[in-house]
């Protein structure tokens, strides 16, 4: 009996040893406040003029398709002219270099010209709207209807909103005869959409070329969350650091071909079924660590005690919260590299067997994998020599930037002080965009300054796509006070 009681005291006591450390990393688990300044410049945006602004550039159908062939290079030389036209300071103090004909690239002379440079960046061309679905705008989308303080039309967010916010501010620090510190560039690319190999790969081979010094730049990429983080009730500002690489790969069965009234056990059908099953239900490992466990535990920080006492001590709840987060599509995105069947071909008619059939997957590779990788773990996980693996199209993942630099807490600051009381954190932003190219040559970060709830989030590539007018009014004000910070 003895030993009996001394073992249960002795766990007791383990267990009142974890409770103590579990409580006591919970309480230090806090945020640390965000730094900001006074004003260094005053500037008044119009409302209805940014509103006008941004309707007339929906406007003009910029459209990326997949096919270059197919672009319309009379809409991309109309919105030239109309930048020309509504921002003629931007036009007659900067510089502008044009880069394959349609990319814009303004240099903004500063004081002191040895200091790097800082990139803005932002995208004019568009995605198509999708086949069958323009019955379902509530406005036509290339209208720019503004109606009860929303601008509607393809581009609102994806990203002509971003292009017209710089310009404004731009021409509002001109007309107030501001002059940044070092020299500022401004890439208005137009092939974003479609790969951005004439745009900011062109651009960042420019800056190479010319030998020009970038501290940082700043693109696209995630938003001012507003009710789009599950467990937050504040706002999140994730400014993301990195983005996830590229891997489109075919899979492809052969079989028996024949009349489909006598079909073999196995035929090129079943066996590519097997193979997309296999490799749709054994998902490439993951897990919280580096720049996702980073950005969880920064929003934790600002979470109620239950949950910041989970994120506090990871070594002890960390499966429970990786399969939490693993349950929605977002939160799993974050965990690891993802897999999406997407395409599948196979006979040409209902009763014939194919001699082939073929699946597209496509994978959204996370930070910590490479092509490679993926490629070696879909052969094992399928693990059949009647399938042979193609690769499509690849590109590795972003490096990670620096979250810890003037750049980043700049960007950090303005956020603060235009949008107020937000979790401000570093994150993944889990598609595609120009900033991987500029991260070949500096930190880039992905981060568009308006606030984007769950019923506008459908709007990118979809239907619907729209901006309020107060967003569009936080990114100007944004620009001005990051663009007159001393951005080293």
């Amino acid at each position: 009996m003895t030993i009996i009681k001394k073992g249960l005291l002795g766990l007791v006591a383990i267990l009142l040893i974890i409770a103590t450390i579990v409580i006591a990393r919970t309480l230090a688990f806090t945020p640390e406040p965000i730094a900001t300044e006074p004003k260094t410049i005053s500037v008044s945006p119009d409302s209805d003029l940014i509103a006008e602004h941004l309707s007339q550039a929906i406007q003009i159908p910029t459209i990326s398709n997949d096919n270059a062939a197919l672009r319309d290079d009379a809409s991309f030389r109309q919105f030239k002219a109309w930048l020309a036209t509504t921002y003629p300071e931007v036009h007659q103090k900067l510089s502008l270099t044009y880069i394959n004909d349609y990319t814009l690239l303004f240099k903004w002379q500063g004081k002191t010209p040895s200091k790097p440079s800082v990139l803005f960046s932002a995208h004019y061309d568009v995605v198509p709207i999708n086949p069958g679905t323009e019955s379902q705008w509530q406005h036509p989308p290339f209208a720019g209807v503004i109606a009860n303080g929303i601008v509607w039309g393809r581009g609102a967010l994806d990203d002509k909103s971003a292009v017209v916010a710089l310009m404004e501010s731009v021409t509002l620090l001109v007309k107030d005869t501001f002059i940044p510190e070092q020299d500022i560039y401004i890439a208005l690319t137009h092939d974003e959409e479609i790969g951005s190999k004439e745009g900011a790969q062109a651009v960042t081979t420019f800056f190479k070329e010319h030998n020009i010094l970038l501290a940082w730049s700043l693109d696209e990429g995630s938003f001012v969350l507003d009710g789009l983080v599950p467990g937050s009730e504040k706002r999140v500002a994730s400014i993301n650091v990195a983005e996830k690489g590229l891997l489109t790969i075919e899979l492809i069965a052969q079989g028996e071909g024949g009349h489909s009234s006598m079909p073999p056990q196995d035929t090129a059908v079943s066996i590519l079924a097997e193979a997309i099953v296999k490799v749709k239900n054994s998902p490439v490992p993951g897990g919280l660590e580096g720049l996702g466990e980073q950005m969880y535990k920064n929003i934790a920080k600002h979470m109620d005690f239950s949950k910041r006492m989970l994120f506090a001590n990871t070594w002890l709840f960390k499966p429970l919260i990786e399969a939490s987060i693993a349950s929605s599509p977002v939160g799993n995105a974050m965990l690891r590299t993802t897999t999406a069947p997407t395409m599948l071909s196979g006979s040409v008619k209902s009763n014939v067997l194919p001699i082939s059939a073929t699946a597209t997957i496509n994978f959204r590779i996370h930070p910590r994998d490479t092509v490679d990788s993926v490629l070696s773990w879909v052969e094992n996980t399928i693990n059949d020599p009647r399938i042979s693996i193609k690769t499509i199209q690849s590109s590795l993942p972003s490096t990670i930037s620096d979250s810890e630099n003037q750049g980043f807490k700049n960007i950090a600051t303005a956020t603060s002080e235009v949008h107020g009381d937000v979790i401000i954190t570093p994150g993944l932003t889990i598609a595609a965009t120009d900033s991987r190219f500029y991260s070949e040559i500096t930190n880039s970060y992905r981060f568009n300054p308006m606030n984007l709830t769950p019923e506008y989030l459908s709007g990118f590539h979809g239907t619907n796509e729209r901006i309020e007018v107060k967003s569009m009014v936080d990114a100007v004000n944004f620009y001005t006070r990051l663009m007159a910070k001393n951005n080293e």
